[in-house]
């Protein structure tokens, strides 16, 4: 479980969240919604560490990283793990070298042992026969599901996902969506995911949280989301013409 508690981040002198207080669920996908700008990439920064927050806090089972010194934060860090747009994977390795890069960085296990951690989560997202092929051999589905094994490689006790169906057509972004909500409950982990895209809302958004202009705006399960009468939120939802139509056809 990650706890906020009255959150705010300004950059010279210009606020861009505001007293943001909320609580990720451990075994749940939560989501962060919002427009381009809403501050939910700046949210996502603070609570992996790569920013300080103006002042608040960020509890990880009642540890507070903004109180952090450096051993602390990477000893933490060991119990993260990291979804980013677009993969981030390293061209000059391979698929496996990929998975294995942070069993190498964070442990000491020998290399027998960190390959058959990789195997095993490379075999969990049902990609086993691209070992030995580079990122750019594959698909960019294949890129994401070597992305999610890399990082639950450390069996993490949270997972953080920046935008991960960024690139992708829709049917193979819900297969991503499907496997990471398979994931965060198979493994119990607190899984938080930074996305604009609406069929993940309804698909895998058990909690969300709605970002307007650097304030928690709204929040609720998917199953919520459509009879809020929050007018900022209702816009940011049926600003899809497809959402639009369903609701005006009784479907939603």
């Amino acid at each position: 479980m990650i706890e906020v508690k009255h959150l705010y981040k300004s950059f010279e002198n210009k606020d861009v969240l505001t007293d943001i207080s909320t609580v990720f669920d451990k075994g749940k996908t939560n989501l962060i919604i919002g427009r381009s700008g809403s501050g939910k990439t700046v949210l996502m920064k603070n609570l992996i560490g790569l920013i300080t927050p103006t002042s608040g806090e960020i509890l990880y089972d009642g540890r507070n990283l903004t109180a952090m010194r450096k051993p602390e934060l990477k000893s933490l860090r060991r119990e993260m793990g990291m979804l980013f747009q677009g993969s981030a994977l390293f061209d000059s390795m391979t698929v496996i070298e990929n998975v294995m890069f942070p069993l190498t960085m964070f442990t000491n296990n020998s290399w027998k042992d960190r390959v058959k951690r990789a195997q095993f989560c490379l075999k969990r997202v049902n990609l086993t026969d691209a070992d030995n092929m580079y990122p750019g051999e594959i698909s960019g589905g294949m890129m994401k599901r070597v992305a999610i094994a890399r990082a639950i490689a450390l069996n993490p006790d949270y997972l953080f996902c920046d935008e991960p169906n960024s690139g992708l057509d829709p049917k193979t972004a819900l297969l991503i969506d499907e496997l990471i909500h398979d994931i965060t409950k198979e493994y119990d982990m607190t899984t938080v995911i930074n996305t604009h895209d609406m069929n993940s809302v309804m698909n895998i958004g058990e909690k969300i949280i709605f970002i307007n202009e650097g304030k928690k705006a709204w929040e609720g399960a998917n199953n919520e989301i459509m009879s809020s009468q929050n007018r900022e939120l209702n816009d940011f939802v049926f600003a899809s013409d497809l959402f639009k139509k369903l609701k005006e056809a009784g479907k939603l």
